[in-house]
């Protein structure tokens, strides 16, 4: 996915995110907003655009705040899919074998950018 400005700011600093917890930011991509999560783990953070495959809605179930399964994936709030957080792909639920929309990020100098 083309992503616009990597440059310009980043978006979060790794230490806003929990270890093995979930962050939401609003970023530019090809021009548009998009509700964006993102996923820590240790120094490392995986992001998604924050649209279930399903039905188009929003993984969280209020603002930033999104559910993991004891199996330790994330799960849709409004149909229960959920997500692999290695790869965003789906292994449960009504999208199975469809997946999240990776967003390429960098962790650089304590801070989380696009890239």
């Amino acid at each position: 996915m083309p992503v616009s400005d990597t440059t310009a700011a980043p978006l979060i600093a790794l230490d806003a995110i929990a270890d093995a917890g979930f962050a939401e930011v609003e970023v530019t991509l090809d021009g548009d907003s998009e509700s964006l999560v993102m996923y820590r783990d240790g120094d490392d953070v995986r992001g998604w655009l924050n649209i279930c495959p399903h039905a188009g809605r929003r993984l969280d179930w209020a603002p930033g705040q999104f559910l993991k399964s004891r199996d330790g994936h994330l799960v849709c709030a409004a149909h229960g899919a959920s997500f692999s957080l290695d790869d965003g792909g789906c292994v449960a639920g009504p999208c199975k074998g469809d997946r999240l929309r990776a967003v390429p990020l960098q962790v650089r100098d304590g801070q989380v950018w696009l890239g």
